[in-house]
């Protein structure tokens, strides 16, 4: 089931490109953009991930923190995140725990083009400091990006 606007945000502990566990309780008292995405190094995750590092210093200026997550490896992630410089935290859903908690988990990618089974679909969720859902999208094609001005307004609403 899709978590959505007024839901408490599910915890969870996920790996980081450091290989450290990290919660998103941790994050409490900051407003958080969680990012899910299907896979690193594909050109659609990598244009929504370098969008964010461009812009990111608004993110920071609206008290968020970004944080984004697919089922890849941290090992993927972290040469991932060097390749383009991308300085806010990855984690990996290897186990694909937090996509089927937060319903993104697609059961199938691009079907009869790849049919990959069990990754992470598009989506964004903004948490609020007390850890509640507060803006809501999970996208259905690939190939879409987020509303990044519909993420913003939110964080903006929140200040």
């Amino acid at each position: 089931m899709e978590l959505k606007i007024g839901d408490e945000a599910s915890d969870f502990s996920l790996v980081n490109t450091s290989g450290e566990k990290t919660s998103l309780s941790l994050f409490r008292n900051k407003n958080v953009v969680i990012l899910f995405f299907p896979f690193a190094y594909s050109s659609v995750c990598t244009r929504e991930m370098c969008t964010i590092q461009n812009d990111l210093s608004k993110y920071n200026e609206l008290d968020a923190v970004v944080i984004g997550i697919s089922v890849d490896s941290h090992f993927t992630l972290k040469m991932w995140a060097e390749t383009h410089n991308l300085n806010f935290p990855l984690f990996s859903d290897f186990n694909k725990t937090v996509s089927a908690k937060y319903g993104v988990l697609n059961e199938l990618f691009a079907p009869g083009k790849f049919d990959y089974f069990g990754v992470s679909k598009r989506a964004a969720f903004v948490v609020d400091k007390a850890g509640f859902i507060q803006y809501a999208e999970v996208i259905v094609t690939p190939d879409t990006e987020p509303n990044y001005i519909e993420i913003k307004k939110t964080l903006e609403n929140l200040r």
